[in-house]
């Protein structure tokens, strides 16, 4: 017992570690147990803010309000984790290479570069925060109750495009424990302010759905002073300068290479989540949005951790790249599909079982309660398929080769899965359980195709 509890120790520890040299075993479970719970905790910001307004007296209107601005949001998130995987790569690839200064850098490049490009999306979605709503399918009435929660959202987008970026800086040099506490810290933040600023306490007034955003915004803005002290103050790995901001044209140019197909890549899925977030509000109405909605956030939470333990791949894959191990990078892979598998089947079985139950927890309305047991239903039928295509894809980003996964992305989000729902849905009159159904299919399909190409081993080659 005593064994692993030191060794749980060790991965919440902020201790350097050569994860080129000790076991693979050890390597996958030190960055996967920290990953996991940092993305478990970005799930929570969704879950928190769901259950509070969950409970507000326009709760339909609120939940899709909340569910929507996330859909939109994953655009922002698309950015930031595209950025992030420039930045897991070459911070990686250079700290296997024992070059931390030049990992640094390239972290302080990758900084300057995502902060422009988001400045403008975070200023466009605050300006047409309404307009956004009913683009997504809600209604004007809907929409009109929604745009000061989705105003302060998307113009807080610097603060989760940094919350993201940073955590990839710290991923790729292995010290996924920083990752993880800015994510604790920001959310403790959210919880405490969430309840106070929605319901009101004291002198401080009930600011309803608009408050759920204010505490969000105040709750990740935390956490990134958090990451700010460890990347500028404290003595870390990557420890940067003001002066590595100074414009690298070429370290741009090798960040823009990278980022670029990472960006589209998840900008596909996430227009896809949007396409198929829409088609179920204007198939099945405002109560199928919002059960479909309330699923999503639940997926994602048991989701979000299986990410961050396909993201140990990405990091050793890098990593073991740098110090030429290719052999051992490969087997890193493998040992973290074992792990993701056991995880993801874990949470099907959950899912079948105490669906109801969890379903129960953020509404009580029968109807929107009816939709999010059926899409629950449905969509964890493809859990471990998800399980095993995470890692793939983290393991081509690792590496550098972010071009692979969004062809992948392109081919089975965009000409399957969005046709495949809009012809359940429409054409076969399936309303949102055709929705519902063309997510583990496609995601089943996505998967076998990656695992394909993983093991033809052209990311072995990539250079960065």
């Amino acid at each position: 017992m005593t064994k692993y509890i030191d060794f749980l120790k060790k991965a919440f520890s902020n201790e350097e570690v050569d994860y080129t040299k000790i076991s693979i075993r050890s390597a996958v479970l030190l960055l996967a147990i920290p990953m996991m719970l940092e993305m478990a905790m970005e799930s929570v910001f969704a879950l928190v803010d769901l259950y509070f307004v969950g409970h507000l007296k326009e709760s339909g209107f609120a939940i899709q309000t909340v569910g929507l601005t996330e859909s939109v949001l994953t655009i922002i998130y698309s950015i930031a984790i595209g950025m992030s995987m420039a930045a897991t790569a070459l911070v990686a690839r250079r700290i296997g290479e024992k070059n931390q200064e030049q990992a640094a850098r390239s972290a302080a490049q990758v900084i300057l570069v995502s902060f422009a490009v988001t400045s403008v999306l975070s200023l466009l979605g605050a300006i047409y925060a309404e307009e956004i709503l009913i683009l997504m399918g809600s209604k004007p009435g809907a929409a009109a109750y929604g745009k000061n929660f989705t105003r302060i959202m998307m113009g807080s987008s610097i603060i989760i495009m940094l919350l993201f970026l940073i955590n990839g800086i710290f991923r790729g040099a292995g010290n996924a424990a920083i990752a993880m506490k800015s994510l604790w810290i920001a959310n403790i933040a959210n919880i405490i302010l969430c309840p106070l600023l929605i319901r009101g306490f004291g002198p401080i007034p009930a600011m309803g759905l608009t408050g759920a955003a204010i505490a969000t915004t105040i709750g990740r803005s935390t956490g990134v002073l958090y990451q700010l002290y460890h990347l500028f103050v404290a003595d870390s790995l990557v420890r940067i300068r003001q002066s590595y901001f100074k414009p690298d044209t070429k370290l741009i140019q090798s960040i823009i290479r990278i980022a670029t197909p990472g960006i589209f890549q998840f900008v596909i899925a996430s227009c896809s989540w949007i396409f198929l977030a829409q088609l179920v509000a204007t198939t099945g109405g405002e109560n199928a949005s919002a059960g479909y909605q309330t699923a999503l956030r639940l997926v994602m939470f048991f989701l979000l951790p299986a990410w961050g333990l396909s993201n140990a791949a990405s990091t050793l894959v890098g990593q073991n790249m740098g110090a030429n191990e290719m052999m051992r990078a490969e087997q890193s892979v493998m040992k973290t599909v074992k792990y993701n598998v056991i995880f993801m089947l874990t949470m099907s079985l959950i899912f079948f079982f105490l669906g109801d139950l969890l379903v129960s927890f953020f509404t009580q309305e029968e109807i929107i309660k009816s939709f999010a047991k059926n899409s629950l239903h449905i969509i964890s039928i493809g859990f471990v398929f998800y399980g095993v295509g995470m890692v793939m894809i983290n393991a081509f980003n690792g590496a550098g080769d972010t071009w692979t996964p969004t062809w992948v992305n392109f081919f089975g989000f965009w000409l399957f899965q969005i046709p495949f729902a809009y012809l359940l849905s429409k054409y076969f009159e399936m309303g949102p359980k055709g929705v519902f159904i063309s997510i583990p299919v496609a995601e089943t399909l996505i998967t076998v195709i990656a695992f394909i190409l993983f093991k033809r081993g052209r990311w072995k080659t990539i250079k960065v």
